[in-house]
This record gives C-alpha cells, structure tokens and sequence, in this order.
C-alpha cells in the first residue's frame, strides 16, 4: 500500500510531539556530561545538583509559582496519580493520627477526563477509599457548573477537572471553578457539623472535632487538581495563582520535550503522601535518582512552548478552522456524515475532533497511514467495544445509531510544522477513500 505514499504528514500532536531541536542538544549534552548521582556530594555530585535546582527554578518561574512547588515525576499519568492518590493517603493518615472517625473522602471529577483520572478515581472507588462524583457535561463538552456546585459537601476532600480535553479539545473554565470551590471553602466553616462523622450524620456518636481548625490543613479542602498535559502549549498558564489551582500536571512529551518526565506543581501549604517510598528524592514524594538529563529537556522544552504559545496558537486557530471548514464539507459529497465533536469557539487550537458515519474509524486510520497521513481514532457508541470513546458518548448523552451501523471519530491534533495545505491533504485523502469504500458503506 506505500504505493500511496507521497510524503508524512503527522497529526497526531495530541498523543506525543517530536523533540524540539535546541532540546535534543540539551538533553544530549546533558546525558553526556552530567551522569552523577545528584545525592552525592562530590564535586560532580554537587553539578548535577545544580542542574536540577537550576531547570527547577527555570520551570517555576514560567508558571509563577515557588520553586519548592514544582515536583519531577515519571510522567502526566503519574503526576496525576500522586495529586489524586496523594490527597487521599495523606487525608487518611491524618485522619487516623486526629484519633477522629474517619469518613470516607469525596472527590468530584468530570465523566470526561483522561484515563490517568478516572482509573484512579474507580480504583479508589473499587476499594472502598472513595466515593466520586462524576459530572456531565454538556454537548459541547463543558463541565456543568451547576452540577458541581451541588456535588461539593462536607467530606469533599479534591476536585479534578482538566484544562483542555485530551480527545476533544474543549477547554474547561478552570477559573471559574476555582471560584467556586472558594466560595464553598468560605461558606463551609459554619456548616461542617459532621465533616469528620460526627453524630448529625450517620457518626453514630463519632467524635466530633470542637472546630474545622482541628484538623491539619483542613480548611485547604476541597484541593482543585487539573491535568494540565494538553494546554501547556497553548493555554494561559503564566501565573498559577490566577489559575486558582492547588495542584496541575503536566509532562513533557507533549510539549516537544523527551519523554519519560512529568511534573506536578503542588501548592506550599498542600501536603501529599508519597505513592512508595525510597530515597526520598523530589520532597519524598518521588523516590528514585533523578534524571538530569530529562529535567534540563523539559525545562527547556516549557520555556520555548512559552515564548512561541500566543503566535502559534493563533497560526493553528487559522489552520484548524480551515480545516473543519473543508472536511465537514464532506458530507455534501461523499456521502458520508460527518459532525465535529466538541466547541468551535472554545477549543484547542490544534485540535480538529469529527465523527463519521458509516464507516470504521479504524479503516481511515490505516488507509490514511498507508497515504502517509498520520492521525488517532476512537470508536462511539459500542459498549461492546473496549476501544469506546466515553468522551463521545458523553457529549451526545444517547446513543442514537442503529444496531450495526458503523461509526467513529478521527482526533486530528495538529503541531509546529503543520501547514495550512496539510488539510488540503487530508481533505483530498479522505475523499479519495471514501469513494474507495462507498460501496461498501453499512
């Protein structure tokens, strides 16, 4: 099938990007140069070290936050992973410490959110750690703000909702929660009778605690956690404190970084509990020898996303609207329908999501790579399919299709060398294999 193949087009930006060029030096210089132990303090020990603290302070600068804020992990599902299992764990712990009843925690996150949030949230949920609320949203993909509203009560410990939707590209009005969890943070002192289990709500006797100060960094509940993976590029993130975020992850191998490194930014006065223990490297909450090399790459990585974001993300609102604009026009003409999944206005601008009836998104997926056009694919609407998009299913509520009928959505996420005629591309690629398959449409 090469036979087809003119030149790569890669548009698939949203699962991982290419190293930047001035990275793949840093990063080179650094494995090279720099393999001591950080923990040492020798001289080359001592080196590292300040390779480290150095890429620590560059990062926190870009964010406005404290240097001490910015922990190194693994990756965005494991920075995740720590904000939500770490919140838990360590309410638990102090919980127990308080010799007060424990309460199961609630934590409140939307039906949408990446797998690394809600697989920790069922596993929670599953051993009994947990109870969560999972809040719809609307067609367009937004958070219903009111549904939240009316799930925060008085053991809900984290909030979790992404910034921008890793499927879709809709981006979620992050400011406008954080206002709302600080309002119920301010209204919630005089209603808390019970928040530890106390008598007026099931405690059954359970020792109530005379006051919310009581409790180590209670009145910090509930914490707001967003994953942050997908906006870094293009998203306002200069100032954390506008944010209104306690905790945000993110990883550098979408922002043109290497891969293998996340970062979690943790507010100062939020304590976590660590996912295992070790060396204690990272403020304990990350045990294992850092990675000098992969820390200097995404350092430096946030800082050239940084200073390019506003030309690009308006060079790519142009090109993706073009577009949307020309492959929805399909459906006049091929015979196919084709629908974008997610906001127009309040969306990614490298992210181009549509669904198309009739035939296998899986199909367009290899018949596009076989074109040498490179782009990711989720099935809709079949329980019986483990590749489902719930993200689909939760934008149209109900599935609508008939028994059998065939559809799909192609997540086109576009990158720093997509030009405007790579659409023109697709549009003639996609054309091309619809009348290959038209005969066969179901």
């Amino acid at each position: 099938m090469n036979i087809f193949r003119k030149k790569n087009i890669y548009l698939d930006y949203a699962s991982a990007t290419p190293l930047d060029k001035a990275v793949v030096k840093k990063v080179a210089f650094y494995e090279q140069k720099f393999f001591a132990n950080p923990t040492s303090i020798h001289e080359k020990g001592v080196e590292v070290r300040k390779v480290i603290d150095e890429s620590r302070s560059k990062i926190a600068k870009l964010i406005n936050a404290h240097s001490d804020e910015i922990i190194f992990t693994g990756s965005g599902t494991e920075s995740d992973a720590l904000a939500i299992l770490g919140t838990i764990k360590n309410y638990e712990l102090r919980m127990k410490n308080e010799s007060a009843e424990y309460k199961i925690p609630h934590i409140i996150t939307t039906k949408i959110e990446h797998p690394a949030v809600l697989e920790n949230c069922r596993m929670l949920e599953e051993r009994g750690e947990a109870e969560v609320s999972y809040i719809s949203v609307d067609r367009f993909g937004i958070v219903n703000l009111e549904e939240l509203k009316d799930s925060l009560k008085k053991n809900t410990i984290l909030v979790s909702v992404m910034y921008a939707n890793n499927e879709i590209g809709t981006i979620q009005p992050i400011e406008e929660i954080a206002k709302i969890i600080r309002h119920f943070k301010k209204i919630k002192p005089e209603n808390q009778k019970g928040f530890f289990g106390s008598s007026d709500e099931g405690g059954r006797g359970a020792r109530p605690l005379k006051n919310l100060s009581d409790f180590p960094d209670s009145s910090n509940f509930p914490l707001f956690h967003t994953d942050a993976c997908q906006a870094m590029n293009y998203l306002f993130t200069e100032n954390i404190e506008k944010l209104g975020v306690d905790l945000m992850s993110f990883n550098s191998s979408k922002i043109y970084g290497p891969k293998g490194i996340g970062i979690l930014y943790k507010k100062r006065n939020i304590t976590l509990s660590p996912l295992y223990k070790g060396g204690g490297q990272e403020s304990g909450l990350h045990s294992g020898t850092e990675s000098v090399s992969l820390i200097a790459g995404v350092a430096e990585a946030l800082s050239i996303a940084s200073k390019i974001k506003q030309k690009e993300s308006e060079r790519l609102t142009k090109i993706r609207d073009y577009g949307i604009e020309k492959l929805l026009s399909l459906s006049k003409t091929s015979g196919y329908k084709i629908v974008l999944n997610g906001s127009l206005e309040v969306r990614l601008p490298n992210n181009i999501n549509i669904s198309i009836s009739g035939i296998s998104s899986e199909l367009l997926v290899v018949e596009l790579s076989a074109r040498g056009i490179f782009v990711s694919e989720k099935s809709a609407c079949k329980s019986d399919d483990q590749n489902e998009s719930y993200v689909i299913s939760s934008i149209r509520k109900i599935c609508t299709k008939k028994d059998g009928e065939v559809e799909g959505s192609l997540r086109i996420s576009l990158g720093r060398d997509t030009k405007k005629e790579d659409m023109d591309s697709l549009f003639v690629a996609l054309k091309n294999i619809f009348e290959k398959y038209k005969k066969f449409k179901v």
